[in-house]
């Protein structure tokens, strides 16, 4: 079998599916090097063809091979006979001449544990080990550096720990390293007697201190992938001395500092990541220098200044991630010039002015988000013309007008995040994304705040939205029944707004929504009972997420003063039905109690009235009930505390009377989760009641010794109080002389 590593791109932070794919050229260009590389050392591995087959392997090799299988749980499934001393014909095994030169027992079905015994280094003849994907432990082998022809080494996604042992003269002939997403800690290794070390990933560990640049760039080394490390201190400007480096990754690293002005020397770079450090300072003009740039990824840092307007020179570039920083100024118009561009992401900075940038000529444009900053004046309507644009984010700047009519033209669009803008005219916005067949997620959330109207007539469309969010644009008017042709619809938001009416029954009969948010508004009527037959409520059968949305994350803001619910995917919201801040009376439905999947319910300040039913037990995933400020009365049931999961209850200010009920989650609650119910008693919270009640009847059962000693202590205290009382009055002359 031949033995196989795969080359992998940092997972950290994950990166969105959506932009792997729209990356994913750009992703083959850099991994072509490690992959042709790769296959040309397991080709002379092989080069014999199927010699490996039937072939009498060489007895040390035999015994070097059964003494490392002793070490791992599991390997009686490899199928390994003591007794059959054509080991080249094992799983896993490639022999040449009837030497081991390859081992691959990786991603095991039934995962190999156990360790990594020293007897591997008997294989004189290794050329490729791959034992990735299992859940081997313990500590490398220092022996492991004694193979001397040892070219190949993946070791990833373990449970591997301590040191890695890269001695100065070990590993002579090693090219390719990789032992990312392991458990390894101390200082990161370097192979300094290697002398042809291409490829070195060491990404997702817990490796820590300074990085070692002028022993990394000591070989010829190709790809650095450090990324998900601990690592800190600055950017070694001998990294410069890497002359023949094509990837740099070191996300997620506690790396500061700024950038050294000898990274932009380096010629051969394709891609740069270094997400999610602290780094600082601006970005020089010398960036245009790096012209075989394929991906930028700085975000997440603490950079500023302006964006250097020199991308003409970066022909090749695919994909530009400056998000989280705090860069100002205008977005470069060179950007106009990069044709191969897929992926521009620049939210969440303080970009300000107008979008000059000539989108025609960005024809490969699948990702663009510059939510989160202060550009302003209308949309470009040359955004139509990048018909491979899949998600679009102005959210939260200051541009005004309507959109453009041309967007009709965007049929590959899925994500549309408009919020928190200027924008007018929601029949038109809602006629042109109608005709947007991919589309998935619409939020326009903090727009058409001119006394606009809830459109009733004249949309359709919409069959594959999954969420719509058209929260806090003060609209007036009815739910639309045009919502009810959205059968895909999992997420609605129509808070804060200004809407009336009855709830139509129709909303309970959305197979896949979980989520619904109809709150701050005038609503009146009861709770239609289709409500509680809603089926992703009952079974969970939530559909499936298309894309992660990490860059480019899915935010509700009610209002201006409350806080964001942000998710990165639909499903990560909590299920909820969110119906606080109407006019709506009846009861509450026993009928809630089916909504087994339901984490939310709140149903506050309404005018609801009658008991609290029992039923509502049981909704076993409910985290949060609030049922405050209505006209509920009587009991509260004792049923409630079977809701294992619940972390919110508040039923103030009702009518309700009897026992607060103790036991379960009632035990964390407060006195103000019960206030304004008068008849209710005790008024103290179940907790202290909990933690009183011991000494209590240690108390009662000790009646006669405790009640004297009570009395004493009591009248001490007493006179102890008067008399710090009379040295105040006395010490503080105005007082005594009063």
């Amino acid at each position: 079998m031949i033995p196989t590593i795969t080359p992998r791109s940092t997972n950290w932070p994950r990166m969105p599916a959506s932009q792997h794919l729209s990356a994913l050229p750009e992703m083959v260009a850099y991994n072509c090097l490690v992959n042709f590389l790769i296959a040309f050392v397991l080709l002379l591995v092989h080069g014999s063809g199927g010699r490996s087959l039937n072939q009498t392997c060489d007895h040390a090799d035999l015994e070097a091979l059964l003494a490392f299988s002793s070490g791992l749980d599991g390997a009686g499934a490899l199928g390994w006979d003591p007794n059959d001393t054509s080991c080249c014909s094992w799983t896993g095994v490639s022999c040449d001449h009837g030497r081991v030169v390859g081992l691959d027992l990786s991603n095991r079905s039934l995962n190999l544990n156990g360790g990594i015994l020293s007897s591997i280094a008997s294989l004189d003849s290794l050329v490729a080990l791959n034992l990735s994907r299992n859940l081997l432990r313990g500590r490398a082998p220092a022996e492991l550096g004694q193979l001397v022809r040892l070219r190949v080494l993946d070791l990833s996604i373990n449970l591997l720990s301590g040191w890695f042992p890269a001695s100065d003269d070990g590993f002579p002939a090693i090219e390719v390293v990789n032992v990312s997403f392991n458990k390894f800690t101390g200082p990161h290794p370097v192979f300094r007697g290697a002398a042809n070390l291409t490829v070195l990933d060491i990404s997702d560990n817990a490796f820590s201190g300074g990085i070692n640049a002028s022993a990394l760039c000591f070989a010829p080394v190709k790809v650095l992938r450090f990324s998900g490390n601990e690592l800190t201190g600055e950017l070694s400007p001998d990294l410069s001395r890497c002359r023949t480096l094509a990837e740099l990754s070191l996300d997620g690293n506690g790396l500061a500092g700024s950038l050294p002005s000898e990274l932009y020397t380096m010629s051969e770079l394709r891609r740069l990541s270094l997400r999610g450090n602290h780094l600082s300072g601006t970005l020089c003009h010398e960036l245009g220098n790096l012209s075989q740039l394929v991906q930028i990824d700085l975000s997440y840092n603490m950079l500023t200044g302006p964006i250097p307007d020199v991308f003409g020179g970066l022909r090749r570039l695919e994909s530009l991630n400056l998000a989280s920083n705090g860069f100002n100024g205008t977005l470069p118009t060179s950007l106009s010039r990069c044709s191969m561009l897929r992926v521009v992401s620049l939210r969440n900075n303080s970009l300000s002015g107008e979008i000059a940038v000539d989108f025609s000529l960005l024809p490969r444009l699948n990702t663009l988000d510059v939510g989160v900053n202060k550009l302003s004046g209308s949309v470009p309507p040359s955004l139509a013309q990048c018909t491979k644009l899949s998600t679009l984010s102005l959210s939260q700047n200051k541009f005004v007008g309507e959109i453009p009519e041309s967007f009709k033209n965007l049929r590959s669009l899925s994500h549309l995040l408009l919020s928190g803008n200027g924008f007018t005219n929601l029949l038109l916005t809602l006629q042109i994304s109608q005709h947007l067949p991919n589309l998935t997620s619409l939020v326009l959330t903090r727009n058409f705040r001119g006394g606009e109207k809830m459109p009733v007539y004249g949309i359709s469309g919409f069959k594959g939205v999954q969420v719509l969010v058209l929260a806090n644009c003060l609209l007036s008017g009815i739910i639309p029944p045009w919502l009810q042709s959205l059968e895909s619809l999992n997420l609605l938001d129509i808070s804060w707004n200004k809407l009336n009416g009855n709830i139509p029954p129709w909303v309970g009969n959305l197979n896949k929504l979980f989520y619904i948010d109809l709150s701050n508004n005038s609503f009146s009527g009861e709770i239609p009972e289709s409500l509680t037959h809603m089926r992703s409520l009952i079974s969970g059968d939530i559909s499936s997420e298309q894309t992660p949305t990490e860059d480019h994350p899915l935010v509700i803001m009610r209002n201006s003063s409350s806080s964001r619910l942000q998710y990165n995917r639909i499903s990560s919201f909590p299920p909820s039905l969110i119906l606080s801040n109407n006019l709506l009376v009846g009861a509450v439905l026993p009928g809630f109690g089916h909504l087994l999947e339901l984490h939310v319910l709140d149903l506050s300040c309404n005018n609801f009235s009658g008991p609290i039913p029992h039923e509502l037990s049981g909704m076993s995933s409910l985290e949060v009930l609030n049922l405050a400020h209505n006209d509920l009365s009587g009991s509260i049931p004792s049923s409630l505390t079977k809701l294992n999961f619940l972390s919110k209850f508040d039923v103030s200010y009702n009518n309700l009377s009897g026992d607060i009920p103790t036991g379960g989650q009632f035990s964390t609650f407060s006195n103000a989760d019960f206030a304004g119910n008068a008849a209710l008693s005790p008024l103290w919270n179940a907790s202290s009641f909990h933690q009183t009640s011991e000494s209590e009847n240690k108390q009662h059962n000790d009646t006669d010794t405790a009640m004297p000693i009570t009395y004493i202590m009591v009248e001490m205290g007493f006179a102890f109080g008067l008399l710090l009382v009379w040295s105040a009055l006395y010490f503080v002359r105005p007082w005594r002389a009063a």
